[in-house]
């Protein structure tokens, strides 16, 4: 049961500036209650990201549920379903995903696959805003961006559980002349699932559909203490133990993969990359949860 007060009924203002774009300001004694307004908060930012960790209730909304952002403009609803691409796809707001109108505190969404949705809208704070809908008990926590000030490489490191899953494969595309030799030098190919990794040996540039899988097992990528654009990467090979690296990432479709133990450092592409749009390949088993990676105390050995 929800308590909190409607945004509209309480915290919220907007006022468009002179450039058209939307600022929202905090105003407890301000009292608006407007359908025109809950639209303007809803332009203010140009991108509403989906911190999916803070959802609250037993159901879902699955569009919601599958989107990193979601976007507002003039009637258009737009997400951006998948991480690789963010910030291009569409040019920044992903794709059209369907239609949305506004009334007192209410944004009523009829997405293309999902259907007709009303959510109710509530004020967090002058950036932030909670999406409760009644028919399944569920709240979302959005957090508003403008495009130009989006931090897309903390997005790719606080997802990067998704982030490394939406290619078939990566392939290695650099090997450092610097390191000692290790089994992991003989290794060219990765796959990471959601409860496994494989591994191959086959030669760069085979085909994807000619790919051997040569192991498989357990892979675990951590959080590091007081290191917030660092990750870690444990992969459970039997012969070897577990190969532990420092992972980075490049860009959406390069990681790094440093080798402490050896000095070596790696560079993987992704290939095959698994696009998400409304409903379709891996829309089922991509939809994201709340996840919390261990942590791990250590410090970083890579130097630049």
């Amino acid at each position: 049961m929800r308590t909190i007060k409607l945004l509209f009924g309480y915290t919220f203002m907007a006022t468009l500036l002179v450039s058209c774009y939307a600022d929202v300001i905090v105003e407890d004694a301000y009292i608006e209650e407007s359908a025109f307004n809950t639209d303007q908060v809803l332009q203010a930012y140009d991108l509403w990201y989906v911190d999916i960790n803070q959802t609250r209730g037993n159901g879902e909304v699955p569009f919601l549920q599958r989107a990193f952002t979601v976007s507002f403009d003039r009637g258009t609803f737009y997400a951006n379903n998948n991480i690789v691409g963010l910030g291009k796809t569409g040019n920044g707001f992903g794709i059209d995903i369907g239609f949305y109108d506004t009334y007192r505190g209410v944004v009523e969404i009829d997405h293309d696959v999902d259907g007709l949705w009303l959510m109710e809208v509530y004020a967090v704070n002058s950036s932030t805003l909670e999406f409760y809908s009644p028919v399944t008990d569920t709240s979302y926590i959005l957090r508003g961006y403008q495009i130009r000030n989006f931090d897309y490489d903390q997005l790719f490191y606080d997802n990067i559980d998704y982030l490394i899953q939406e290619y078939d494969a990566w392939e290695k595309s650099y090997t450092s002349v610097e390191g000692e030799l290790n089994d992991f030098d003989d290794e060219n190919f990765l796959q990471f699932l959601p409860n496994m990794f494989r591994s191959s040996v086959d030669a760069p540039g085979t085909a994807l559909g000619s790919l051997q899988w040569d192991y498989e097992g357990n892979y675990q990528v951590y959080d590091v203490a007081n290191d917030t654009s660092l990750k870690t990467l444990t992969l459970d090979y039997d012969f070897i133990g577990n190969d532990y690296f420092e992972l980075y990432v490049i860009n959406d479709g390069t990681i790094e993969l440093y080798h402490p133990d050896s000095g070596t450092i790696y560079e993987f592409k992704g290939r095959g990359y698994q696009q998400y749009l409304k409903t379709g390949k891996g829309a089922v088993a991509k939809k994201r949860t709340k996840t919390s990676n261990p942590t791990m105390d250590v410090v970083r050995k890579r130097t630049k």
